[in-house]
Formats: C-alpha cells, structure tokens, sequence
C-alpha cells in the first residue's frame, strides 16, 4: 500500500498521476490520499482519481498564476527586489572589509556581527571587481 498525504504532492500533472496510479494498479498495490481515503481500482474509483486530480493541478495552476501576477505587479514598483532582503548595508560591508585589512575574520566577525562567509564572498566580489 502507498499512502500519500494530499493528491497534489503525489504527481506533478493529471497525466502523470494518472499513470503512476494505473502502474501501481496493474502491480496489485492499494493507493490511500489521507484526506481522501483509498483509490479503489473500480470505474468508479478511477473516474474519482481523475477528477480530484484534474482539481489538484487546477489549484496549483491557479496558485502559480496568482503568483505571477503578484509578482507583475510589485516588479511595477522601482525598489522591488525578488528574493530576500539583504541583512547589511553596502556600507556595513564595506566598513567591515576596511576592518579586515588590520584584524581577523574572526575579530571583524565579533566587531561587526558579519559571518565569516559573507566576509570572503563580499572580499572575492571586491576583488573581481
């Protein structure tokens, strides 16, 4: 027995759950959707499969599209940025890379409260630069 918890999560499209659930009927196995109950290999069954995956990929279309459209509209304005914010300042940044050109990246670490890592990255970017 497969057990899955929600029909979205089990294929990406109708087709493929389709064929997924249709292989793993021929090899004998019982399918249960937690918040739906067990997929029994009847017509009836099938047709149900069908039908609630058909609203499985309808809602993650929608929740894309949603997205997209969210994203349309606050790229209108000049200061979006996509992702996620940055936690230091241009500014901070550089004040801690003039630190390290007398301390470690240990001691500018404790001074500044910049990661190690971000110190080296914001270095090797200066230096491409």
């Amino acid at each position: 027995m497969v057990v899955v918890t929600k029909l979205d999560r089990f294929a990406r499209s109708s087709l493929d759950g389709i064929n997924i659930i249709k292989d793993l009927f021929e090899c004998g196995v019982k399918v249960h959707v937690l918040n739906m109950g067990i997929v029994e290999d009847t017509p009836t069954g099938r047709l149900i499969f069908n039908i609630m995956m058909a609203f499985a990929e309808f809602e993650r279309d929608m929740i894309v599209e949603r997205t997209q459209e969210g994203k349309a509209i606050a790229k209108q304005n000049p200061d979006f940025r996509e992702g996620r914010p940055k936690k230091f300042i241009k500014k901070q940044i550089e004040h801690a890379l003039q630190l390290l050109e007398e301390n470690s990246y240990k001691q500018v670490e404790e001074m500044t409260g910049i990661s190690k890592s971000t110190l080296i990255r914001a270095k090797r970017e200066r230096e491409v630069i």
